[in-house]
């Protein structure tokens, strides 16, 4: 049972192996399947089956076609024989042949020899006519190379590239040329290159001269300018006096061609050229665009070792020349530079420069050292603008500056006002020599007299005064100058400005500190409210002299509200002056009426003479005339010297009123009239010696002691109870005060408490005064 089993299962494998083999399927599966299936040896017994059956197959397919084949080869092996025959007659024919044609063969050779000789010794001719056109060409080509026409060596090679190259026949000299052509271009770019190189390290070098020469070009020019303005401006004022036959001759000395600097810039046309016609034009564009703008960079870097006011004209010429340079180029060399490559750079330069010039701005802390860079900054704007370069940055880079220069400037100006006025003398200036004269006066307009006065002349003012007026003037041409050239067209209201700030702020501001720092006698507050005086005058001076630098007409300055507010404030400190030199003249005459303390109140005798105070004050007063006099105006001496003898009138009545004077005799108010007779003689006669009575005021210096002259009067007045009748006290004593009259009349004794007083031989008009005098002070005090 279990045999019949293997051998069912071996049957199916077979049946199954059987079908694939003969419908030529994969056997994978199966072999597979015996292997899975544990029957390997099941699946070889039938291969080896299958083998077998097929090889009876074979050898039943050789067994039929056997006879067919041996008949086949039969067959063959008689075509052989006939080819052979074949083979043979063919063989005997050709022999035949050529013996027949042999003769002729030879003849046709010889004349194709003939030929071929004819042709050769043509194309020999050919080649060699070929070969010396082309070496002419070439020698011609090394001719222009070794004598520099670069141009022409280019063109001849060109026309033996395309002309000749390709008929050369000769492939040595062919290949010699083809391999020359290259080199001699290559030899030829080199050469012009190499000049351009060169031409590049002159450049630069030469760029600076350039630049400066231009720039002084712009220098002359703007001086031209200046020189034909001021001439039209003499001219105008001229033809508003009269016609001038000489303001309209003409001026050769301004018909003058503008000079300029050449330079050569032939390297840079021949490289260009060379480079185009070698077809390297765009290359050479942009090395030469590189080179220059590399060459820019560098002269864009200022030298930190040396400080900018040093190195500044340096750095600027060169600038300037590199642009002249480049406009230069693109105007003269057609497609080398463009129009926007060119103001590209030109505006990354300007941005650059204007940068240097901020950063370097901000450093300075002088104001002419901002001066100096700003008038080359100005000339280098004027000089590009002529080369059609927009320069505005630059102008609007010195306006944002303004300020700040003009700070600088006031500094400066503030240090050296202050530096004139620490070593003033405080005393009238002797001028000695003419020269001195115009320096200190003429030129400076501080007399209205321009002929020059007697020798040693005494000026109405001190040192300080032309010094002042020096700075200021000075401070004008500076600001003037920094402000001309630049985006402001009328640069006159600006000027204006800051030289009342100045005025106001610095010089003001100078003689006020000495005015109050309280440390200044009589005669130096008496010289510095004159020296103020000639200040305030000169205010319209300072601002004529700055029309006249900004190019305005003086027309303009007599429209009303066009002066200086600076004068006022002036005229204000002249007051201030005057004030403090009434309080200082006052405080001096305070020092000697002190002395009022030692007269004796009481005396029993008439006094003969002054008083010693009064000698002293009549001392100081003169000192004090005689020095304000040449120097005040004569309103200010009136005022000075009125305000000293009303001081002097209030300091007696002040004493007579105070504790210090228990009582009083008549002897002592004779004294003080012998004491007012002097101080008044001394007012009228100083009045009239100093012209003041011209002035036709309504007081005169004799009138400011008319309050002690009253009381004296009053005192010394053999009815002294009139002053209680209103018609007599409106008539002589309109400028005594009831109150003060009551205190001092109480302490007044008609008679000196003596012994003896009775017995004197004035004993009834004093009884008579005393009388008088008693019924005037009761009468005060009902009245009171």
């Amino acid at each position: 049972m279990p045999e019949q089993t293997k051998k069912n299962g071996d049957g199916g494998i077979g049946a199954a192996l059987a079908g694939f083999v003969s419908n030529n399927q994969d056997l994978g599966p199966i072999v597979r399947h015996a292997f899975e299936t544990g029957k390997p040896d099941a699946l070889f017994h039938n291969l080896r089956g299958i083998a077998k059956s097929k090889e009876v197959e074979i050898e039943e397919l050789c067994r039929l076609h056997y006879e067919e084949f041996i008949l086949a080869v039969d067959e063959l092996r008689g075509v052989l024989v006939d080819a052979d025959e074949l083979k043979g007659v063919l063989s005997g024919e050709n022999l035949r042949l050529q013996e027949v044609a042999s003769a002729l063969l030879r003849k046709l050779d010889e004349l194709l020899e003939s030929y071929a000789a004819n042709k050769n010794l043509g194309e020999a001719l050919a080649t060699l006519k070929i070969c010396l056109q082309v070496t002419s060409l070439c020698q011609v080509s090394n001719m222009n190379i070794a004598e520099g026409k670069f141009h022409t060596a280019l063109k001849t090679l060109e026309l033996i590239e395309k002309d000749y190259l390709q008929n050369i026949p000769l492939k040595l000299l062919k290949k010699v040329i083809e391999k020359k052509i290259p080199m001699m271009r290559l030899y030829i770019e080199k050469k012009v290159s190499a000049e351009f190189n060169e031409w590049l390290v002159y450049i630069r070098k030469f760029a600076m001269v350039i630049g400066q020469a231009s720039i002084r070009q712009a220098t002359l020019d703007r001086q031209k300018d200046e020189g034909m303005c001021a001439w039209q401006m003499e001219a105008e004022e001229c033809s508003r006096v009269g016609f001038n036959e000489h303001a309209y001759a003409l001026d050769v000395e301004y018909i003058d061609e503008e000079s300029t600097l050449e330079f050569d810039l032939t390297p840079v046309y021949r490289a260009h050229n060379i480079h185009t016609c070698l077809g390297l034009g765009e290359r050479f564009r942009e090395y030469y665009c590189s080179n220059r703008l590399m060459q820019l960079n560098l002269d864009m870097q200022i030298s930190t070792a040396q400080p900018f006011l040093e190195s500044h004209q340096h750095f600027l010429a060169q600038v300037a020349g590199f642009f002249i340079v480049e406009d230069r180029v693109l105007r003269t060399a057609e497609g080398l530079l463009s129009e926007s490559q060119l103001e590209t750079m030109w505006e990354a330069s300007i941005s650059k420069v204007t940068s240097i010039l901020e950063e370097q701005f901000t450093r300075m802390d002088a104001a002419n050292h901002h001066l100096l860079v700003k008038d080359y900054v100005s000339l280098l704007g004027a000089t590009m603008k002529k080369y059609g370069y927009q320069a505005t940055s630059l102008l609007e880079v010195l306006e944002k500056n303004k300020d700040k220069y003009h700070e600088l400037l006031v500094s400066d100006c503030r240090k050296q006002i202050q530096g004139v006025f620490a070593k003033e003398s405080y005393e009238r200036m002797v001028i000695e020599k003419e020269h001195e004269y115009n320096t200190n006066v003429a030129t400076l307009q501080l007399e209205p007299i321009h002929v020059v006065p007697v020798l040693p002349y005494v000026a109405p003012f001190s040192s300080s005064v032309p010094g002042s007026c020096r700075i200021v003037r000075s401070f004008i041409e500076d600001l003037v100058s920094y402000l001309s050239y630049g985006v402001m067209v009328n640069s006159y209201d600006v000027v204006k400005r800051y030289l009342d700030k100045l005025l106001i702020e610095v010089l003001n501001d100078c003689l006020l500190k000495l005015i109050h720092s309280g440390s200044l006698e009589t005669a130096q507050l008496v010289q510095i409210a004159g020296n103020i005086a000639i200040l305030e005058q000169s205010c319209d001076t300072f601002l004529w002299h700055a029309a006249q630098l900004c190019g305005l007409p003086k027309r303009l300055l007599e429209k009303p509200h066009s002066g200086l507010t600076a004068r006022a404030v002036l005229k204000a400190s002249q007051n201030a002056a005057f004030n403090g030199l009434i309080t200082s003249t006052n405080s001096k005459i305070d020092e000697f009426m002190l002395l009022l303390t030692s007269i004796n109140w009481t005396a029993e005798e008439t006094p003969e003479h002054a008083n010693d105070y009064m000698n002293e004050v009549l001392i100081y007063l003169d000192m004090v005339v005689s020095t304000a006099q040449p120097v005040l105006p004569r309103e200010a001496l009136f005022k000075v010297v009125s305000g000293a003898l009303s001081h002097i009138s209030d300091s007696i009545v002040t004493v007579l009123l105070s504790d210090r004077v228990k009582k009083f005799s008549v002897n002592a108010v004779v004294g003080i009239d012998i004491d007012l007779r002097l101080l008044e003689e001394f007012a009228e006669d100083r009045f009239h010696s100093t012209g003041l009575s011209d002035l036709r005021n309504e007081t005169s210096f004799k009138d400011c002691l008319v309050e002690i002259r009253q009381l004296t009067n009053l005192l010394l007045s053999n009815k002294p109870e009139s002053f209680m009748n209103a018609v007599i006290r409106e008539k002589n004593y309109d400028s005594l005060d009831h109150k003060k009259v009551t205190i001092i009349c109480d302490k007044f004794r008609d008679a000196p408490d003596s012994l003896f007083g009775s017995l004197s031989s004035r004993n009834m008009v004093q009884n008579a005064r005393k009388k008088s005098l008693d019924v005037l002070k009761r009468r005060l005090k009902d009245f009171s």
